[in-house]
């Protein structure tokens, strides 16, 4: 992933056009007249051996004869001459290039390679990126730039469009135009050779004429560089996504429960969420979120009053709102009194408000004020059904005053119909009032944002302390997922399932192993008491489905004769599988309120390991109840994965029947994603059913399918926290403080630590006087995409169990890994300790290790303990910036300096 030459292909200064002609329907002469009739401002520059000019602009026989380098090239002749046109831009100098030629992995060259390889090793040789093959183009109508063979040319504005699919694109172009929507970029990716989804995303996500991010995908590779991205981006606008291929036909291999309902389209939405982005179905869905999104104001909750002058309309939009999973808000009874003062008799007195079809715009305002001013509403849905008695344009106006009245307020309307309400549309559009058309796209706006608060949450949130306090035996799972891959088996035994859930603090029924029906009886008559029987193949995953469970098994005269049919029941209907024998276990009582669940691990095609979790028991697929999220899990991420479950309700207790421990079920989550993170080559995993109640959990049957691993940059979507990078350190007092990469859950101590630093440090540090930073910058602080940016803390264990920050080092890499920006800071109070020294010499080795190639920074010049003390660690001032602060450089190639000791200054 690189944002290296992405300017001069999506805002270049001039361009060529190879194998540009004057056929009419050739792509060399449709983007040739797009380019003109666009009224590009730069030279373009036509390349063609058969005219001398195309268009009325002068031709080049060849890219040698051009007058000057181009940013960018449009390639649009034969596959076969590819490889060699790349060759010859990169030595005329070109950064750039779009080939709209289709198929270049279907010819291949004299020595055997696929001319799509050959066009890649000459674009890499030369630095230049290639947009495509078979790409349409792009369009930038900011700088008049149609580089496309589009039929018609886009309207200026800020969303910017992204797609896989060429057909696609011209259906949103010929839809948006008609709309009166706009775009800062329209880019179609074609095959995507080099530039990417992630690529795009990074050099969107910074652009400043963009707004917001609308992408339609079918698919990715490079998983880890596309979250990275997409999460960096969606901290800075709204991200949207449509997502082709929801069917079953991308559903995983089941080879387990888990396998069978962790389908393809279930993990995309997981990892959607997980990026901060918004998932919509279709076309209209997409640009009326973009609606919502870009002029509404942050949620805080999820209460919505209906205001309306139409029952009919405000039972639709709460009928909508229910079938969605929205809440509409409880008037409580000072709103109510307030609105019984002035509402005529047969107002609703209840949310739908309906204040009846004579309302004016007094009414209404009135109305709106009294609900805004409540706190148990979070947002009004302000509807309008038109009459011949009122005003709907004058009725309009008075809801556009409130709404400028109450800046932070969340106010959407509907004026439903069409002639009647336009010039209302028209007023709320121009005061920025998000307005829709029917009850319906009202609604869904509405749970737009509310899905995209939460999913925003997930990016900036913090969790509690731990639930979870445990020390895996990861030596002791290896030793057993090491032992069966060297058997040559895929699956684990029971037993040795379990065995690896135990070493990792799961707790488990006690499994036993009986080689015969003889020594099944054996063992149960120590066991006593009722048990459980089934049967041991590394080929059954299933047992029930064969035969090959029988339960409350009392007596081992019974024990033995059922384990005698069962193996007669397994051989007729699995006659190949390999039966090792038995397992018995205790039968557990289940006690009232107890609930089976599963939690399961399965590894998806793009983005690698999953987690799942939901209903259990043996009828798992019937119900569906499930779902998934992506690994590394925190305390709050998985109360979020429970959360999205219907079983989610039913732990909280039920008629009586007790809450389950659902801090124990938060745990086993956390430690099952611990475990695949741990143990890579863990490729499915089922615990079902895990029982869970209020006495905590306890798995009773589990399965684990092995595969040798795969390097960890080729596994996980999102890199874990790197715990091989923690380190002890001794101040000079003789304190140890350990010296670890920051976690969400660091965000408390972080606020102290800002707490106690001088007003001269916070100055130095933030570059002017801060007194509190808000949850949402400290968790930008403390919530960090380790593959780019990192966070080393010094922390002090208290003997009383809590922990202080004393001190932080940080950077944040660009995408191209070719500089970090660093700040370092440290408790006031703790100058001269050598905690300073040490993190920031830490961040040098780190960086060093990433092949990054310099750390940058900027120091205040009146900060001259900070400017001495970096000096003496090597780094070089370069230049002065706005006449008070110095631009500051560390390049990694030279080795560390080692000078006498400086001032402590961090």
């Amino acid at each position: 992933m690189s944002v290296r030459n992405l300017k001069a292909l999506f805002r270049p200064q001039s361009v060529t056009v190879i194998g540009a002609t004057t056929e009419p329907k050739a792509a060399g002469s449709v983007v040739m007249r797009n380019l003109l009739q666009a009224d590009f401002a730069g030279p373009i520059m036509p390349v063609t051996a058969d005219h001398n000019s195309v268009g009325g602009v002068l031709a080049y026989p060849d890219v040698a004869s051009l007058p000057q380098a181009p940013d960018l090239a449009l390639i649009c002749t034969p596959a076969a001459t590819i490889p060699g046109i790349i060759h010859a831009l990169g030595e005329k100098g070109a950064r750039a290039a779009c080939i709209m030629t289709p198929a270049l992995h279907h010819f291949h060259t004299e020595d055997g390679r696929t001319q799509l390889e050959a066009a890649k090793e000459a674009a890499k040789a030369h630095g230049i990126r290639l947009l495509g093959p078979n790409s349409m183009g792009m369009l930038v109508p900011g700088i008049k730039l149609n580089a496309s063979i589009a039929p018609e040319n886009a309207l200026p504005g800020k969303i910017a469009f992204v797609s896989q699919s060429g057909a696609l694109c011209t259906t949103v172009l010929d839809w948006a135009c008609a709309k009166g929507i706009g775009f800062s970029h329209f880019i179609h990716l074609g095959d995507s050779c080099d530039v990417g989804f992630g690529d795009v995303l990074d050099y969107l996500g910074s652009d400043p004429h963009t707004r917001a991010i609308l992408l339609y995908m079918e698919t990715i590779d490079q998983r880890r560089n596309f979250m990275s991205a997409a999460r960096a981006a969606a901290r800075n606008k709204p991200l949207l996504v449509i997502k082709a291929g929801r069917s079953a036909d991308g559903a995983l291999a089941a080879s387990s429960h888990t396998g069978a309902l962790a389908g393809s389209d279930l993990v995309f939405d997981a990892a959607i969420r997980r990026a901060g982005m918004l998932r919509v179905q279709d076309i209209e869905e997409i640009f009326g979120a973009v609606e919502t999104l870009a002029r509404s104001r942050p949620m805080k909750g999820s209460r919505l009053a209906v205001l309306t002058n139409g029952g009919g309309i405000g039972v639709i939009a709460a009928d909508d709102l229910a079938d969605g999973g929205g809440e509409l808000a409880d008037l409580p009874l000072d709103v109510l009194e307030k609105l019984e003062a002035f509402l005529p008799p047969n107002w609703s007195r209840g949310n739908p408000i309906d204040i009846v079809g004579d309302a004016d715009g007094a009414r209404y305002a009135k109305t709106l004020q009294a609900l805004l001013d409540c706190k148990c509403i979070d947002a009004v849905l302000v509807m309008y059904a038109p009459n011949a008695i009122s005003d709907p344009a004058e009725v309009a106006e008075a809801v556009i005053k409130v709404f400028k009245d109450k800046p932070r307020a969340n106010i959407m309307t509907c004026w439903a119909g069409n002639a009647m309400v336009a010039k209302a549309r028209k007023l709320f559009s121009d005061a920025g009032v998000p307005t829709f058309e029917t009850p319906r796209a009202a609604v869904q706006g509405y749970l737009h944002l509310l899905q995209y608060r939460r999913n925003q949450e997930l990016l900036m949130e913090t969790p509690a302390s731990a639930a979870v306090d445990f020390i895996a035996d990861t030596a002791q799972a290896r030793r057993i997922v090491s032992a069966a891959l060297g058997r040559g088996d895929s699956m684990l035994t029971e037993a040795e399932a379990k065995g690896v859930l135990a070493a990792y603090g799961i707790p488990i029924v006690e499994t036993r192993i009986a080689h015969n029906p003889a020594e099944a009886s054996r063992i149960a008559k120590e066991l006593g008491g009722d048990v459980a029987l089934k049967i041991l193949s590394p080929d059954i995953v299933h047992k029930s489905d064969v035969g090959g469970v029988v339960l409350n098994l009392d007596g081992p005269f019974e024990v033995e004769k059922a384990a005698h049919a069962m193996l007669e029941r397994v051989k007729t209907t699995f006659p190949d599988a390999r039966i090792e024998g038995f397992t018995v276990q205790h039968m557990v009582v289940r006690k009232p309120g107890t609930l089976e669940l599963i939690v399961g691990v399965a590894t998806d095609p793009i983005f690698g390991p999953v987690i799942l979790f939901g209903q259990g028991g043996v009828a798992v697929e019937v119900i569906g109840d499930r779902a998934v999220a992506l690994p590394p899990l925190n305390l709050n991420l998985a109360a979020e994965l429970v959360k999205r479950t219907r079983v989610s309700r039913l732990l909280k207790g039920y008629r009586g029947r007790p809450p389950a421990n659902v801090d124990a079920l938060h745990g086993t989550l956390i430690k099952v994603s611990q475990l695949i993170i741990d143990i890579p080559e863990i490729a499915e995993l089922d615990i079902n059913p895990l029982r869970c109640g209020a006495e905590g959990v306890l798995a009773l049957d589990a399965a684990i399918k092995v595969a040798p691993a795969k390097p960890a940059e080729e596994r996980l979507a999102i890199r874990p926290y790197p715990a091989e990078l923690e380190e002890v350190f001794v101040m000079t007092d003789g304190r140890p403080v350990t010296l670890r990469p920051i976690r969400p859950e660091d965000e408390p101590n972080h606020h102290v630590l800002v707490s106690k630093l001088t007003p001269e440090d916070i100055r130095f540090r933030f570059f002017g006087l801060v007194h509190e930073l808000p949850h949402t910058e400290m968790a930008r602080l403390t919530q960090i995409d380790y593959d780019r940016e990192m966070a080393f803390i010094g922390e002090l264990s208290n003997g009383d169990g809590s922990h202080e920050t004393l001190g932080v080092v940080r950077t944040i890499t660009d995408p191209d890994n070719e500089a970090a920006e660093f700040a370092v800071v440290v408790r006031s109070d703790l100058k001269g300790s050598g905690l300073g020294k040490r993190l920031l010499v830490k961040m040098i080795e780190y960086c060093r290790s990433r092949g990054t190639g310099k750390i940058v920074g900027q120091v205040l010049r009146d900060n001259i303990r900070m400017l001495k003390f970096i000096e003496h660690l090597g780094f070089k001032q370069v230049k002065i910036v706005d006449g008070d602060i110095v631009e500051v450089e560390y390049d990694l190639a030279t080795p560390m300096v080692t000078s006498p000791e400086p001032p402590e200054a961090a």
